[in-house]
């Protein structure tokens, strides 16, 4: 008797524990101690790859962010654990993916925003999940998994910022259907903001309007428009599958234009801010507010920004090019506008200084270029013009497109004073850290860690449809990049 009412209380004792398991699940409150569990939905097979799992009870949108739970894993040992905001992130690379990419904020356990190191990446609270553009049967744009990686650790080894990248394995696990959905290999990078340990500038706020004080620090970007800067507020998924007008529609609220055309002419006899893809779009070059925010920024600082921008551009389309004095470097940081030059040349980066292009400007400062972004269709131009010519050209190629390159880079390019400093810093950079066997080295290396840990297959399982020899992959891109970095010693030599 003592016996079975022993198994009794064991079998009290076990239903209570399963009851308290369902009951964790099912409160979205309690969802932090889900993630507690140390199971996943794949095989690891002792990676090395820093293990990413998500859990919500939400659906995830565009905007807003929705609550969940992140937890970090490290030869399957947790090593972070914190509640998160996410949303999906990306404009064109939402629409053709169905790898979506990520916005994740680090919450406390009130939903406040919180700063928190990860990877060993300096405090801070906004972080991407960027994953990789592809849709079976035919869309893929970087099928090596690395383009952003090498290019911002090229730019890092440079002596530049960019934002601070990490190769992660993702999962999300959804508790209201009790899906766990493997999403494959993840770069997890900071998101690009002011701050003294990402693009250092001092702060400016609405009461900074004095002399001194008004000037920096700015953020700027040349690029399309999206998400909240132009979408009405709580729209479905769909809207952001669809609307392509999103991108285009610059306003006063968020951007300025140049007064000059992509080829330097003037703009005065057409108004700005015409309806997405107009007829005369693809002359106009938009700038965009990024710090201080659109809705942050004061009228004063939008007036200092706007005629900074508008002096620059009228010194370089005027200055001299035959005499010793250039009054635009009054106004531009030559040594950022020169590594940005050579970084998006030698990566192939057909978006540059047309999309995703940063700039920014410090308190009593210059103008400097920078950081790069957005290297996902780099390397092999997607056929958009001739290996052996300037990416800065590319307007050439492609004179439809609704955002060519600024006429800046053109005109720097004839420029004496640019073109031997541009020499002289490429000998430099060539001796080191942009050697053939510097660059081919670390593409090895960086594929090798992927291979060897098994994350290139367990990605091209989870997405498949689409034939990937991974190894021709990295041979195709050794292949560019050693004959981009020798074709770059013959141009520049000869400039």
């Amino acid at each position: 008797m003592r016996n079975n009412k022993n198994l009794l209380k064991i079998f009290e004792l076990l239903g209570i524990i399963v009851f308290s398991l369902l009951f964790v699940v099912s409160c979205n409150k309690d969802e932090t101690r889900l993630s507690g569990i140390n199971s996943f939905a794949i095989n690891l097979d002792g990676s090395e790859l820093p293990y990413i799992k998500i859990t919500t009870s939400n659906f995830i949108t565009n905007e807003p962010k929705v609550s969940a739970h992140m937890d970090i894993y490290q030869n399957s040992e947790k090593v972070f654990s914190n509640p998160i905001g996410i949303e999906y992130r990306g404009v064109t690379s939402f629409r053709m993916s169905d790898k979506k990419s990520y916005g994740i904020e680090t919450w406390d356990e009130s939903g406040n925003d919180v700063d928190v190191e990860i990877f060993g990446f300096p405090k801070e609270e906004d972080w991407i999940l960027m994953g990789h553009v592809f849709r079976s049967p035919e869309i893929i744009f970087d099928a090596s998994l690395m383009n952003h990686y090498i290019g911002y650790e090229l730019y890092r080894q440079m002596g530049n910022y960019a934002s601070r990248s990490k190769f992660v394995e993702l999962e999300i696990d959804y508790i209201h259907n009790g899906e766990s959905d493997y999403k494959g290999i993840y770069v997890f990078m900071e998101k690009l903001k002011r701050d003294s340990k990402r693009i250092n500038i001092s702060k400016l706020i609405p009461s900074d309007e004095g002399p001194d004080d008004i000037t920096g620090g700015y953020i700027l970007k040349i690029d399309k428009t999206g998400g909240s800067d132009v979408a009405p507020d709580n729209q479905p998924l769909e809207y952001y599958e669809t609307n392509w007008s999103d991108d285009a529609s610059y306003n006063e609220g968020i951007s300025f234009r140049s007064n000059y055309d992509i080829n330097g002419n003037s703009l005065a006899s057409l108004p700005p801010f015409g309806p997405p893809y107009h007829e005369y779009q693809k002359l106009e070059t938009y700038f965009l507010y990024e710090y201080p925010k659109a809705e942050e920024i004061t009228s004063p600082q939008k007036n200092y920004i706007q005629s900074f921008i508008n002096d620059f551009e009228t010194a370089l389309l005027y200055d001299d090019f035959t005499s010793q004095t250039r009054s635009y470097l009054d106004y531009i940081d030559l040594d950022s506008f020169i590594d940005y030059f050579i970084i998006n040349e030698l990566t192939g980066n057909i978006d540059a200084y047309r999309l995703s292009t940063y700039m920014h400007k410090d308190k009593g400062g210059k103008l400097k270029m920078g950081p790069i972004w957005d290297l996902n269709i780099g390397y092999n131009r997607q056929d958009r013009g001739p290996f052996d010519d300037w990416i800065a050209n590319y307007n050439s190629y492609v004179p439809n497109d609704p955002w060519l390159v600024p006429f800046w880079w053109k005109r720097l390019l004839e420029d004496p004073i640019f073109k031997n400093s541009l020499k002289t810093r490429w000998e430099l950079l060539r001796a080191n850290t942009l050697s053939n066997n510097s660059v081919l080295s670390f593409v090895d290396e960086t594929s090798q860690y992927l291979i060897s840990n098994g994350a290139i297959e367990r990605n091209y399982n989870k997405w498949s449809g689409i034939n990937v020899d991974y190894p021709s992959v990295i041979a195709d891109l050794k292949s560019y990049l050693n004959n981009r970095l020798n074709w770059m010693d013959n141009e520049i030599n000869e400039l």
